[in-house]
């Protein structure tokens, strides 16, 4: 058997899906009749697009930088649905500014969110894909992957590790002949969602990290891997040619990309420090498309 079922047959795990691409993808599957898990910190609105959606939607509210926020939703799905078709590791956080002016916590704690949350559930995934013999897991890594971005550092740190993560375990998959066992790492540009009312900003200045890519596109790249998994995809051009010429002219790319994230933050308005949704939910951003830019706020404004 495979995970090529039709859709309203299909069983989804999504975290992050409180916003964002998790939220749009999880929306489009429930609407098509697939039963969707979806988890995050925010119970209020999970709990919100499980009454929209029932009963296709189960909400289960969860730390993904905390393995036993990872066995809750899978311990929540397996109970519910029997088995797990797709996993979907979109849960990120990121922090931005000069990496000795940010805090060494946050940083950390951005690693656990981005590193530890896409091992965790990679490895209830694909334990419980081993056992029903087929199953599709997507890591939703980033550009900021394929390129040295300044400002990024430990972002781009931990997204290198979560495409390393899941270039091995396909690889695993392929030397174990498990051949409907699929490892898919995503690597889409900045999107224009409301990450930036979510995000660590230690820069000084306001996120103003324009041009943004539509999230429906990226939604629509993970919504394809489900039917047709690859190992590794670049969504939009922007990333693909930022991948060909760091490829081709490495130390030129890296050059043209610093000087750009320099300039797209220092030349923005002046904004307080703000550790975002690191250790706590906000209550802001939780449409899948945001408003092109964002305003940092300081820790203070959380609610």
């Amino acid at each position: 058997m495979s995970s090529h079922l039709p859709h309203d047959q299909l069983n989804v795990v999504i975290t992050g899906a409180s916003s964002g691409t998790g939220r749009g993808l999880a929306e489009r599957l429930a609407a098509e009749g697939a039963s969707v898990v979806i988890a995050a910190r925010r119970t209020h609105l999970l709990k919100e697009m499980e009454r929209q959606y029932a009963p296709q939607m189960i909400a289960v509210t969860a730390d993904v930088s905390r393995e036993e926020g990872i066995a809750a939703v899978f311990e929540t799905a397996m109970s519910e649905l029997g088995r797990i078709d797709v996993w979907v590791n979109n849960a990120g956080a990121i922090a931005i500014g000069p990496f000795t002016e940010s805090p060494l916590d946050a940083l950390a704690q951005m690693t656990r969110i981005n590193l530890l949350g896409n091992m965790y559930g990679s490895h209830y995934a694909l334990r419980q894909f081993k056992q029903q013999g087929y199953g599709t897991l997507i890591n939703v890594s980033s550009f900021a992957s394929k390129v040295a971005f300044p400002y990024l550092a430990a972002y781009s740190g931990s997204k290198s590790a979560v495409s390393g993560l899941s270039y091995a375990l396909n690889q695993e998959m392929k030397l174990e002949g498990r051949k409907d066992i699929h490892v898919c790492a995503i690597h889409p540009w900045v999107m224009n969602t409301p990450w930036t009312d979510h995000a660590a900003n230690y820069s000084g200045h306001e996120i103003d990290m324009k041009p943004l890519d539509d999230p429906d596109d990226i939604i629509d790249a993970m919504y394809r891997l489900i039917d047709h998994p690859q190992e590794s995809i670049e969504v939009g051009f922007k990333v693909r040619g930022t991948a060909l010429s760091s490829h081709l002219l490495p130390r030129m790319t890296e050059n043209i990309s610093g000087q750009f994230v320099q300039n797209l933050i220092y030349d923005a308005p002046p904004a307080g420090f703000t550790s975002g949704s690191l250790y706590d939910p906000v209550f802001e951003g939780s449409s899948v498309h945001g408003d092109g830019h964002g305003h940092s706020r300081t820790d203070t404004d959380k609610s």
